[in-house]
């Protein structure tokens, strides 16, 4: 079962300095703007929707367990992009391969790629963002 919820957010401060992943450099801090999160991560509002991430075929993609992905349906689905597609009625997310032979090919080693060609399967959209937790957050009802 797919959970649907509307959620909104509110503008967040925005430091516009970038932040050193290597070496520390001393930082501005500035306050340039305020970063609306629903702008940056939802073009087309419509279209697009949110679901909570289980199990580990994403992980060398950086999509881990309970991971929340983005994913706007208007998007015209290309090589190499991460879709949530239902195979026989079950909703997955893996990397969409076109060539040679349709594939979705999962970014971890101990899963096989499902060829498309004898399955039946829709494309249920593309994911644009997803969303990880650095720090466990609780969620109600768990």
């Amino acid at each position: 079962t797919v959970d649907f919820r509307c959620v909104v957010m509110s503008a967040l401060p925005f430091f516009s300095e970038r932040i050193s992943a290597g070496f520390p450099s001393p930082a501005q801090g500035y306050l340039d703007e305020h970063l609306d999160l629903n702008r940056l991560c939802i073009r087309r509002p419509a279209s697009t929707f949110l679901l909570r991430v289980e199990g580990d075929s994403m992980r060398d993609a950086g999509i881990f367990a309970d991971d929340i992905l983005v994913v706007d349906r208007s998007l015209e689905p290309a090589h190499g992009d991460v879709v949530v597609a239902s195979l026989n009625g079950e909703f997955t997310v893996k990397e969409l391969r076109l060539r040679p032979q349709p594939v979705l090919m999962p970014r971890n080693p101990c899963y096989a790629p499902i060829p498309l060609a004898d399955q039946e399967w829709e494309l249920f959209g593309v994911v644009t963002f997803s969303l990880h937790a650095h720090r466990p957050v609780a969620r109600s009802g768990r």
